[in-house]
């Protein structure tokens, strides 16, 4: 029998899970947004038959028709006509289907009829922006919304919704955001928004472009899911919709009103709907207002809240895509990447330093790069502040008009002082000096004084049109003296390039007369060498000769024999000669 105990192992058999199966239903995007919304389908007024109905019927039953499914979209009917009898909640769907049936009226009937005669316009304000469309932004009180939009029309409270019941089966309000009005009417609005779009098109545009968008931008940051879902499909419908040249004077000042709202879900959608009009809707307008566009992106670009960050990136990059400048257009990718992470100032300069500048630079391209080299004229190591001078050198041959420029002046023109001056390498300093140079040249007519005269009857009306008389003289000596300062400081590293030059060739001369009496001395002392050295030998030969002469002679160096020590050696001697 085995025993357990409490040293006893166990190993069981880990089995996989079974893999997910498929339900079929979308799943939510990345951030937590949805793909493209499915289209709202009519309920009421689904086929041919019933719209013929309603068109045969008199006015008054056509405007009791449009009112009574305007208030099923807001979710009321159920609460106005079955109060006291049980009811099922208003839904969704059944709210859309409602939308869509007043949209199809008013595209049978005429949009003006449905939303003046029929008050519906009016209503959605009510239910939207009852104080006014300038409180729509209530963070930011000071900055009225833009856009040529004037207050809502109906100077009514929500007092005059009281009558319909619209507090008796409320879902629930943003109380905290200063809304009153229940979230079902305030979706059903939306609904009818994008309704109107998608189903009457461009007739609706006069209506809808405008103060609905920003009313839906501002739905964006509600409490309530479905009625976020609502705006976040309204204001793609009314940008898919709008004229391309409604972005310029309606909907640009619109997301940049709203990119300073507090709600980081109001951020992103306008991020999103200012990305649609790049890509989609309008492309050369966002291309115009690119000046206008990355200071206010840039803001937004560290936003704590990594969905606005993310958003920021893709928009921007969607915005300086829209630029025809072909010189930069590989380098777009990391200019925006070093926008968004001034860690990569250099690489995106690096990218530039391999364009040739062809094309003329206008305005929007002067925006996406003066910014990006500003930066890289602060980097610490000097070779990155050389190649920053290069570009901005190259690039101020080419500006178009000194008018595009000059909102940069004040960016580049203090940096590239600072590297004139400051810089200890003078190959760095002259490409800074060059760079201001054809910086200040390319400013010089932008603040000129360019006036304008207009005779009216008998006087002349004179206009400056760009500043006042003095400021406009002031600006210009500042720029005259800038200019000869910068030729003057030309002029004197010129001069002192030349002095070093000439006391170079005189020292080099110097050197070249020392070498050569050196070389001069050197081979007289080598001469001289040979001389004694030929000397020394003859002298040790005849040393030689004269000890090998000593060492074969009987007498000594003194005259002595060397065997007998006699100067006359005795017979006896053998080296006696007979003599």
């Amino acid at each position: 029998m085995v025993e357990i105990n409490a040293s006893t192992k166990i190993s069981v058999k880990k089995t996989a899970p079974p893999p997910k199966v498929a339900t079929g239903k979308p799943s939510a995007a990345v951030g937590g947004h949805r793909g493209s919304a499915p289209p709202l389908k009519p309920s009421a007024l689904a086929s041919p038959e019933t719209v013929a109905s309603l068109l045969s019927k008199s006015k008054e039953e056509q405007k009791s028709f449009v009112f009574d499914h305007f208030q099923k979209a807001l979710g009321e009917e159920s609460i106005v006509k079955n109060i006291s009898t049980p009811h099922a909640a208003s839904t969704t769907k059944d709210r859309a289907g409602a939308a869509a049936d007043v949209a199809v009226a008013a595209k049978e009937l005429g949009v003006a009829f449905v939303l003046k005669e029929c008050q519906i316009i009016e209503k959605m304000q009510l239910a939207l922006f009852p104080d006014g469309i300038d409180k729509l932004f209530v963070n930011h009180v000071s900055d009225p919304v833009e856009g040529g939009l004037r207050p809502s029309m109906s100077a009514l409270s929500l007092a005059s919704m009281e009558t319909e019941a619209t507090t008796a089966g409320s879902l629930g309000t943003d109380s905290k955001r200063g809304k009153s009005t229940p979230a079902n009417a305030r979706e059903g609005s939306l609904l009818v928004i994008r309704a109107l779009c998608e189903i009457v098109g461009k007739l609706a545009e006069p209506f809808v472009v405008g103060a609905f968008l920003a009313a839906s931008l501002d739905e964006c940051g509600s409490a309530s899911s479905s009625v976020r879902q609502a705006a976040e499909d309204a204001t793609s419908a009314i940008i898919s919709m709008a004229h391309p040249w409604a972005f310029p004077a309606v909907l640009c000042p619109l997301l940049l009103q709203s990119l300073k709202s507090t709600e980081w879900r109001v951020k992103t959608t306008a991020l999103e709907r200012l990305e649609q009009c790049a890509k989609v809707n309008a492309s050369y307008q966002v291309y115009k207002l690119i000046p206008k566009l990355i200071p206010a992106l840039t803001d937004q670009v560290f936003d704590t809240k990594p969905q606005v960050a993310k958003a920021t990136k893709s928009t921007l990059l969607a915005v300086c895509n829209t630029n025809t400048n072909q010189d930069i257009k590989n380098a777009i990718p990391a200019i925006v990447n070093a926008i968004c992470k001034p860690a990569d100032t250099n690489k995106a300069v690096s990218e530039l330093m391999g364009t040739t500048f062809v094309v003329p630079v206008d305005a929007s391209t002067l925006a996406l790069l003066c910014p990006v080299l500003a930066r890289a004229l602060k980097e610490k190591l000097a070779i990155h502040k050389r190649q920053a001078c290069l570009v901005i050198s190259n690039m101020s041959k080419l500006v178009i008009s000194p008018e595009s420029i000059a909102p940069f002046g004040s960016l580049l023109v203090p940096e590239l002082k600072k590297v004139a001056t400051n810089v200890q390498f003078e190959e760095i300093r002259d490409e800074a000096l060059k760079a201001l140079a054809n910086l200040t040249k390319a400013l010089g007519d932008s603040y000129a004084l360019a006036a304008q005269t207009q005779t009216d009857g008998d006087r002349t009306v004179t206009t400056n049109t760009t500043t006042s008389t003095s400021d406009s003289a002031q600006q210009a000596e500042l720029m005259e003296s800038e200019q000869a300062r910068v030729e003057a400081e030309q002029k004197r590293i010129e001069a002192e390039r030349l002095e070093a030059q000439r006391k170079e060739e005189e020292q080099a001369k110097k050197e070249e007369e020392e070498r050569k009496r050196f070389k001069e001395a050197m081979d007289a002392q080598r001469e001289l060498d040979l001389i004694a050295a030929k000397e020394a030998a003859e002298k040790k030969k005849e040393e030689e000769i004269q000890r090998e002469k000593q060492r074969l002679s009987t007498k000594s160096s003194s005259g002595t024999c060397q065997g007998c020590g006699l100067k006359k050696c005795k017979k006896t001697c053998m080296f006696y000669s007979g003599k």
